[in-house]
């Protein structure tokens, strides 16, 4: 069932997408936030601080969550995408369903390759060697699944999905969009019929 208009009383949901970079979190954070007709925010943005070339300061984590605090927490419904396993408890208790993506590593480095082609401003085409912060980020998310650098991998999200006290849902983000947000949506009308 698509769901057009999403009806009163299944309103109320707040909804926690996240997984390796390169996975979809923020393609599927937005689609679940354009079909709840809620608002989505992408961690990012509260982890660092504005600055260009971009995502080279981080915020202190007592802003951060200031700052989310502020804009959207208290909120009845909104869906958030991206990592806060290593500072993100005090929203834990907000989240009434999250969503753990996964994806092959090639697959993802592609995505990422592509990426971080198209958004850097270090003047290198797709299929160029990228710049040195470009390499670098891309081989520190190589490391995801190892869980042996800091930051967002594999060992902290499974520990923050165990942290969580709400439905789960795992999902292969190898599968076709449209198909990631249904199954999102199937199962909020699961846990609306059974509130």
């Amino acid at each position: 069932m698509r769901h057009e208009t999403w009806p009163v009383e299944r309103q109320g949901h707040r909804v926690h997408i996240f997984g390796p970079s390169g996975s979809g979190t923020s393609t599927l954070g937005r689609a679940v936030a354009d079909a709840l007709a809620s608002q989505h925010f992408d961690t990012d943005d509260f982890y660092w601080l504005p600055t260009d070339p971009p995502f080279t300061r981080k915020r202190p984590v007592d802003e951060r969550l200031a700052l989310m605090e502020a804009i959207f927490l208290p909120r009845r419904d909104w869906v958030l995408s991206g990592s806060v396993e290593s500072w993100g408890m005090p929203i834990a208790p907000r989240v009434t369903m999250a969503v753990h993506l996964s994806l092959e590593p090639e697959i993802r480095r592609s995505r990422l390759e592509r990426r971080e082609a198209l958004r850097c401003n270090c003047g290198r085409g797709w299929g160029q060697p990228f710049c040195a912060p470009c390499t670098a980020f891309l081989c520190w998310a190589d490391r995801y699944e190892a869980g042996d650098r800091p930051g967002r991998n594999l060992k902290d999200d499974t520990a923050w999905a165990r942290a969580l006290d709400c439905p789960l849902l795992l999902l292969d983000s190898a599968r076709p969009p449209q198909e990631l947000l249904q199954s999102v949506l199937d199962r909020l009308d699961q846990i609306a019929a059974l509130a």
